[in-house]
């Protein structure tokens, strides 16, 4: 009797931990090759009942492990670096290097939506699952980078569901299929500390498109002429939304109305004024879930409903608390300077802008410009990336930048420098890992302390 397959799982995170029970169900022998102690991920094994059933390769030298290992495939945790020393000596041996997602694409009998961009999934990942959700003809699953794996639901999924991912480019990267209907939102420069360049990232991102047949679909934003080079050769039919222009086939803002226009004539969808969500890159947000919702099949008046009552996704432009006629907004999810750029135009009050965090090897004289035209009135900055933004905000403009000396005395300092009328920003244009676990856990740290504030703002309540 031959042995069974052995195959590699590196990382024992979210995306991954679903995958080891798939792969053994399948009758395949698994290896756990993570940075994490061998008793930790022993535990981790044992809380998932798997302890035992899994060969354990724990430490800083796993990768080293991972290349002494017979296995026959490899598949990678989304949140690691595609390339390196051991990855690539995997590649020369000729073993596949996989991911969870591609095998979940591949596997789901469903069709699948799959949303990506640098700016935007979330948000219009949740609107496309809402609003196929309230047409109620068939079940529908949201998954993917928005926070659950679809994989153990697959017994769940059948062919008439709906099924929308949210797709990171770390999901992206190693996916050899494509969804039958996809949206490249937006790119601009992010993950540089992930990703070899800039070009790797787009090239990550277009794997969204890249495997569609003549018999898929794929959403862009009209008139975006980098995204149309990227996808010159895909397959796929195009679909375009646009703020700016009317076109034959997509969904565009027209005369205070958001419009879909299709094989069967145009009609308005929502207008301008009924969305509940804050700035011009949201509309963009809501014309890329009409096209797609259209384009899937679903009820534009079920998706119209969701807009008119949609306020949004905790972290992004989220209203905190007013205190003394100054706003705070909490916009935590901001890791990029085009991010944050798009939160200071949805803004027309006088800004006191935080900004900072963890260097992802980003360039911030873009963002610079940009404040030179805004009514962002003082900047404080924090974080490994602190002296980068002061630097880039002190060449392109005359806004005062205050430093602080972490994240609590930053939102204490911009509290005290602000005046009736303005408004708080937590608009980082930095990842969060130098100080906290997530985007999400700072913008709670920021809630809290916003919580905390005395009406005079000159410090925290007791």
């Amino acid at each position: 009797m031959s042995s069974p397959e052995r195959v590699g799982v590196v990382g024992l995170g979210v995306n991954n931990r679903p995958l080891i029970p798939f792969l053994l169900n399948q009758g395949k022998s698994v290896a756990v090759f993570d940075r994490r102690s061998p008793a930790e991920l022993e535990r981790d094994l044992a809380s998932m009942g798997l302890n035992g059933h899994v060969s354990i390769f724990g430490g800083p030298d796993y990768l080293a492990h991972l290349l002494r290992e017979p296995v026959s495939s490899v598949y990678l945790t989304p949140g690691m670096k595609k390339f390196g020393p051991e990855l690539d000596q995997l590649a020369v041996r000729g073993i596949p290097v996989l991911c969870e997602t591609d095998l979940f694409i591949q596997e789901c009998p469903a069709p699948i939506i799959g949303i990506t961009g640098s700016a935007g999934k979330t948000t219009t990942t949740t609107l496309v699952g809402e609003a196929l959700k309230r047409d109620g003809r068939r079940p529908v699953f949201v998954g993917g980078n928005i926070g659950q794996p679809l994989l153990p639901r697959l017994a769940e999924i059948g062919p008439q569901s709906w099924v929308v991912l949210e797709l990171s480019s770390f999901q992206l990267d190693l996916v050899r299929h494509s969804p039958h209907g996809a949206s490249i939102l937006n790119l601009a420069p992010n993950h540089l500390d992930m990703h070899r360049d800039f070009e790797d990232y787009r090239q990550a991102k277009a794997n969204v498109g890249r495997y569609q047949s003549k018999e898929d679909w794929l959403v862009l934003p009209y008139g975006d002429a980098g995204l149309a080079n990227l996808v010159d050769d895909f397959e796929g039919r195009r679909v375009y939304f646009s703020l700016s222009k009317e076109i034959p086939h997509g969904a565009y803002l027209h005369d205070g109305q958001l419009w879909w226009r299709g094989g069967n004539g145009g009609r308005p969808v929502v207008s301008r004024s009924a969305l509940k969500l804050i700035g011009e890159h949201n509309v963009a947000n809501a014309l890329a879930a009409i096209a797609m919702v259209a384009s899937s099949g679903g009820d534009l008046d079920a998706l119209g409903d969701v807009l008119q009552s949609f306020a949004g996704i905790p972290h992004r432009l989220e209203v905190v608390r007013q205190v003394e006629g100054v706003t705070y907004i909490n916009d935590s999810i901001a890791t990029a300077p085009d991010r944050t750029g798009a939160a200071i135009k949805a803004i027309h009050a006088p800004i006191v802008l935080i900004l900072g965090g963890y260097d992802k090897k980003l360039n911030y004289d873009t963002l610079g410009e940009l404040l030179s035209q805004s009514s962002v009135r003082l900047v404080v900055t924090l974080g490994e990336t602190k002296n980068t933004i002061a630097r880039a905000v002190k060449d392109h403009t005359d806004i005062p930048v205050v430093v602080a000396d972490g994240f609590d005395d930053a939102v204490f300092r911009a509290s005290t420098a602000a005046h009736r009328g303005d408004v708080v920003l937590l608009s980082p244009a930095s990842a969060s890992y130098d100080m906290f676990s997530n985007f999400e856990a700072r913008g709670q740290r920021f809630r809290e302390l916003v919580g905390m504030l005395n009406h005079n703002r000159t410090g925290l309540a007791e």
